[in-house]
């Protein structure tokens, strides 16, 4: 009992009873408000005319009197005409109600009346307007007949509670049970999800309710959590495999120094060996953490004005020595016509430069390196295009991932982490990446950066 008086379920129903019993009453108090200051307003003018039409002429205001108390079918007509001394001149009042204004207004007062030869204390809606000579005028009506208006309309109102009372909780209990039934199957899931089925997702009906657009929502911070975890494993698995092989050598050459070094040179010449395997262990290392810390945006704090003109030739004239020793042609081609942009210098510098580290790592001795940066629509692009052997189309979406090594790329040195940094940079600053061939059969490399054009 404790647990369906608690379950979402009953507190909706009864909500939703609960409120459509309150706009009932509130409903039901204005019709009974309505309707009674209706008759006691139409009552009120009935008995206001008749006063004036009586006290109208003295002569006649008798005869005025009797015709409206003859015509009274259900004996709820009260009248009295009385003298200066409050003598009764006619009518079937005893007494002029000595409380009750000579105003010609509509009053509510108790006085004796006679009726079928009897004598009576009656409520009475009554008004009085006194004549020249002193002479006062009564007229009144029985206050039963809106009395029983107002009791009926009471009962009736009574009376349609109840059936109102029950259909609203009809209703709640029908839209709850809806309700519940939806909540039944997105728990379910998400206790799959809890028990680490990360590929289960929430039902989504076709409605596109609020409940529609949450289940959407959640479903794909499961996607993004999903594949965060799948990065993560890969990133373990990368990791364990790209440590083990430096440290192995690192281990083997340490011992065949120690144990076969005939002089201090030879041994010196291991240890200087297993130093340059350390350092790109830890240049790895490195790697990783500088990606996690820009993925988790720790770097937004220096963001500010940009001019990628001259961040993508810095890079560019950074990477001529290399180029040339390699005998490559590299090329600029830049559009100075373009506003800064809005983010973080150094961060885009790394991104263009390890573009060009790739493209010039990759392209054979006499190829060709262009880099261009212009303008595409509302976009800054930065290409970087090579002469190299291309990428796969169906390997273009994984180069970004961290560790991720295409075939060519095997047999060159490196650890699969320069394209997952410019990819964290890109997500930090909102760019976005592509990859296609370029004019020469190699790669082409595309940033594409929203223009934030300042001041």
């Amino acid at each position: 009992m404790s647990r369906l008086v608690r379950s979402f379920a009953f507190r909706w129903a009864l909500g939703i009873a609960l409120w459509s019993t309150l706009l009932s009453l509130l409903l039901f108090a204005f019709v009974y408000w309505q309707t009674a200051a209706f008759m006691q307003d139409e009552l009120a003018q009935v008995l206001r005319h008749e006063a004036r039409y009586a006290s109208g002429d003295p002569a006649k205001a008798a005869a005025r009197i009797e015709t409206w108390v003859s015509e009274d079918l259900h004996s709820v007509h009260f009248a009295g005409l009385f003298g200066a001394d409050g003598r009764k001149l006619a009518g079937n009042l005893d007494v002029c109600p000595p409380e009750l204004p000579l105003d010609g207004e509509v009053h509510r007062i108790g006085t004796q009346v006679s009726i079928a030869g009897r004598r009576l204390h009656e409520e009475l809606w009554s008004a009085a307007r006194s004549l020249k000579d002193g002479t006062v005028v009564v007229v009144a009506h029985d206050t039963d007949e809106i009395d029983r208006a107002k009791a009926t309309v009471i009962r009736a109102l009574g009376l349609a509670l109840v059936p109102t009372l029950a259909f609203s909780i009809l209703g709640g209990v029908l839209l709850a049970g809806r309700a519940k039934r939806r909540l039944a199957s997105t728990e379910a899931a998400v206790a799959r999800v809890m028990r680490g089925d990360l590929r289960q997702r929430l039902p989504v009906g076709e409605a596109g309710d609020e409940f529609d657009r949450l289940a959407q929502d959640v479903n794909g911070m499961l996607e993004e959590i999903e594949r965060l975890m799948e990065e993560v494993r890969g990133v373990g698995d990368a990791v364990a495999h790209d440590l083990r092989t430096p440290l192995t050598r690192l281990r083997l050459r340490l011992e065949r120094g120690r144990e076969q070094a005939r002089d201090i040179g030879e041994l010196r010449e291991a240890v200087d060996q297993g130093l340059v395997w350390i350092d790109q262990t830890l240049e790895m290392v490195t790697a990783v953490l500088r990606i996690g810390e820009i993925e988790h945006g720790r770097r937004c704090a220096a963001f500010g004005p940009v001019d990628l003109g001259l961040v993508v030739s810095e890079a560019v004239e950074l990477f001529e020595p290399l180029a040339e020793e390699k005998g490559i042609g590299l090329s600029l081609e830049v559009d100075g016509t373009m506003p800064a942009i809005e983010g973080d210098r150094s961060l885009i510098f790394e991104a263009v430069s390890n573009l060009l580290d790739n493209a010039i790592k990759f392209t054979p001795v006499d190829g060709r390196v262009r880099v261009d940066l212009g303008r595409r629509g509302d976009l800054f692009v930065v290409s970087v295009e090579d002469t190299g052997p291309g990428i796969p189309v169906d390997e273009r979406e994984q180069v970004f991932r961290r560790f991720y090594r295409a075939e060519p790329a095997r047999q060159t040195q490196g650890n699969g982490l320069g394209l997952g940094l410019v990819a964290a940079i890109a997500k930090l600053h909102g760019f976005a990446l592509a990859v296609t061939e370029s004019s020469g059969g190699g790669c082409r490399m595309e940033v594409l950066c929203p223009a934030s054009p300042r001041g």
